[in-house]
């Protein structure tokens, strides 16, 4: 599996930190220590990806591809 950095956003909620991933929006979790928010942020991740991919899978013959150009 191929790493790729991403920004953890985070503050102290009480007695937990409490977090998000700057680029992927719906990404956020908590944890006791900061480690745990981070190992709890990468499972997040995980299950976003999966969910994401599972969506997003088509049948191959029946769909097409276009280039198109988006404003930013």
């Amino acid at each position: 599996m191929k790493n790729i950095r991403l920004t953890l956003e985070y503050w102290k909620d009480g007695d937990w930190y409490v977090g998000q991933l700057v680029e992927v929006p719906g990404v956020m979790s908590q944890g006791e220590t900061l480690a745990e928010l981070q190992a709890n942020i990468d499972d997040a991740y995980q299950v976003v990806l999966a969910e994401r991919k599972q969506a997003f899978s088509r049948p191959r013959g029946r769909s097409k591809s276009i280039p198109i150009l988006v404003h930013a």
